[in-house]
C-alpha cells in the first residue's frame, strides 16, 4: 500500500542508545517522546529497549495506547479539565501550569485512591506553557497542601513557540528557581526537567556540567537531528524514516498558467515562475498526509513544486534515470512532516528491524 513510511527500528534504537549514554554521563534521565510517531508501539518499545527512563506524549489517547507497556508514562501537554479523570488513570506524571487544573486532578486522584505526580512548568521566556517565576511561590504553597498530588519537580520548555534557545544561563536560571523553592518552602524536589531535544546540544559543549537531571527527547532520537538547527546530531543516524509515494501522472507541461489566477484551495495565491516546459510528476500523497515543505527527495535532482490536499507535484526534468507512472519515489521528512504523516490514516507503515 502506498504512500507508506519505512521505519528503521535499528537506527532509532541506535540513536536512543546514543542519547541515553550521553545524558547518563551528565546525570540526566531521558524520557522518550512518542508524539512524533503517534505513540507507535514498535517505536515506543524500541526506545524502552534502548534505556529511556519512561515514555512521554502530549495526547491522552496516545498514553492509553502506551499503557500496555511496562513503564511510567508522562503527559506532556497541560491537562484539559475535561480529561482530568483520564489523566489520573493513564498518566503517572503530568506537566502542569494551572492551579485550578491541579486542584481538579487532586479531587479525581482522591476519588480513585491514587497519588498523582506532577512537574510544575515555568515560563523562562519562550511564552508557551508555564508559570511566571513571580507567581511560583504562591502556587507551590497551594499545591503542597493537596493530599493526592505529589509535586516531584519543576520544568521548562524552550525553542518550541518563540524559538528561545536553551542556554547555560537558562538552565542556571531554572536551577536557581529550584534552589530558592527548596530553601524557602523546605522542599526537596528530585526532578529538574530542562526541556526537549533542543537542550541536547549543550551537552556536547566541552566541560559543560549539566544543571538539570531530566530531558524529554523525541526528535533527536527519531530523526537524528539537532534542534532547532536541523543539522545531524553528533553520533546519530538520520536514515530512520522514509516516505515512499507512487507516481500517478507523468507529463511534460508548461509552467506558465492560463486563465485568471485566484487563491488555491488553501487560501493561498501561488507565485508563478515561468520556467518553460518541464517534466512534471504527480504523486498520490498530499497535504492531508504530509507537510510538503518538510520533504526532501532522496534523488537530489527532484524539485518539489507544491501540494494540494491529495497530490504532490514535483519537477523531474533533471532526474538522471528513466521513471514511469507507477514508480515510487523516496523522501526524508523533517519533524513537522513526520508528525503529520504518522498521524494520517492513509499512510501505511513498514518496519525494518535488522541491523
Amino acid at each position: 500500500m502506498y504512500p507508506k513510511v519505512e521505519v528503521d527500528l535499528s537506527n532509532i534504537k541506535f540513536n536512543a542508545e546514543r542519547i541515553v549514554s550521553l545524558t547518563k554521563r551528565k546525570g540526566i534521565n531521558v524520557w522518550g517522546v512518542t508524539k512524533g510517531v503517534s505513540a507507535d508501539l514498535k517505536v515506543a518499545k524500541t526506545m524502552l529497549e534502548a534505556g529511556v527512563s519512561g515514555l512521554a506524549d502530549s495526547r491522552i489517547e496516545n498514553l492509553k495506547r502506551l499503557s500496555t507497556l511496562d513503564t511510567e508514562l508522562m503527559l506532556l501537554r497541560s491537562p484539559m479539565i475535561s480529561q482530568v479523570s483520564e489523566v489520573v488513570e493513564y498518566a503517572d506524571i503530568s506537566l502542569n501550569s494551572e492551579l485550578e487544573v491541579v486542584n481538579r486532578l487532586n479531587q479525581i486522584a482522591k476519588n480513585k485512591d491514587k497519588l498523582h505526580k506532577i512537574i510544575l512548568m515555568i515560563d523562562l521566556g519562550d511564552r508557551r506553557e508555564g508559570i511566571l517565576p513571580k507567581s511560583l511561590f504562591s502556587t507551590v504553597k497551594e499545591i503542597i497542601k493537596l493530599d493526592n498530588i505529589k509535586l516531584i519537580g519543576i520544568g521548562t520548555n524552550l525553542a518550541c513557540f518563540m524559538g528561545v534557545l536553551p542556554t547555560r544561563n537558562k538552565m542556571e536560571e531554572l536551577i536557581d528557581i529550584n534552589n530558592s523553592l527548596e530553601k524557602k518552602l523546605n522542599l526537596k524536589l528530585p526532578i529538574i526537567s530542562g526541556g526537549n531535544s533542543s537542550s541536547l546540544p549543550l551537552l556536547l559543549k566541552q566541560n559543560y556540567q549539566s544543571f538539570v537531571n531530566q530531558l524529554r527527547v523525541g526528535e533527536t532520537i527519531l530523526l537524528g537531528k539537532e534542534v532547532p538547527s536541523g543539522d545531524p546530531f553528533s553520533g546519530t543516524r538520520i536514515d530512520t524514516f522514509k516516505l515512499k509515494a507512487e507516481i500517478i501522472e507523468l507529463k511534460e507541461k508548461p509552467t506558465s498558467i492560463t486563465g485568471k489566477q485566484g487563491e488555491n484551495a488553501f487560501g493561498k495565491k501561488k507565485e508563478m515562475i515561468d520556467k518553460g516546459v518541464r517534466a512534471r510528476a504527480i504523486l498520490a500523497v498530499g497535504k492531508q498526509d504530509i507537510d510538503p515543505q518538510g520533504l526532501t527527495c532522496c534523488n537530489n535532482n527532484v524539485q518539489i513544486e507544491g501540494a494540494s490536499s491529495d497530490h504532490l507535484i514535483i519537477d523531474v526534468t533533471e532526474v538522471d534515470r528513466d521513471i514511469a507512472v507507477g514508480d515510487k519515489l523516496v523522501f526524508r521528512m523533517n519533524y513537522a512532516c513526520l508528525l503529520k504523516t504518522m498521524t494520517s490514516p492513509y499512510v501505511d507503515i513498514d518496519y525494518i528491524e535488522g541491523d
